[in-house]
């Protein structure tokens, strides 16, 4: 009997000691989820503030390569145009027909000639004269018509 009442005993201990131990998780779970109360806002504005942040990295980051894509680009297209420029501007070529930098070229020479005349004559030419009235000629004066003999005349009308 002793022994059972030892068993008893021992029993009674071991589910005092259970029952504290459960009592000891549950108040610690009650306390962490408090905690996880009082703190989950505060862990939720930071979780924001971090996604921000690395947005804000991101947007960077693919701006500077669209940048760097962009630039590539234009300086291909400056290629392309080049070379099609160069393209019409031999093809113009073979076909004779002058390039801006030859008209250009010949349309100052013209215009040097031009004023070069213009000295050449300004320095032969006398001092102005005054501009007379343009004479009729004295043929138109002094001519009458002709008299068509009647004979003349008359067969013609008939």
């Amino acid at each position: 009997m002793v022994s059972k009442l030892k068993t008893l005993s021992d029993n009674k201990q071991l589910a005092n000691t259970i029952k504290d131990s459960t009592q000891q998780i549950w108040l610690a779970g009650l306390g962490a989820f408090s905690k996880a109360q009082e703190e989950g806002g505060k862990v939720f504005d930071a979780l924001v503030k971090e996604g921000e942040t690395l947005q804000h990295k991101t947007r960077q980051l693919a701006d500077e390569r669209i940048a760097a894509v962009a630039g590539r680009a234009a300086d291909t297209w400056d290629r392309l145009e080049q070379v099609f420029e160069d393209r019409v501007a031999r093809a113009l070529g073979s076909l004779g027909v002058p390039s801006k930098k030859e008209i250009d070229t010949l349309s100052k020479r013209v215009a040097d000639l031009t004023a070069a005349v213009q000295n050449l004559a300004q320095a032969q030419s006398p001092a102005p004269k005054r501009a007379a009235a343009p004479k009729a000629p004295a043929a138109a004066k002094t001519a009458k018509p002709k008299a068509v003999p009647a004979k003349k005349a008359a067969r013609k009308s008939a």
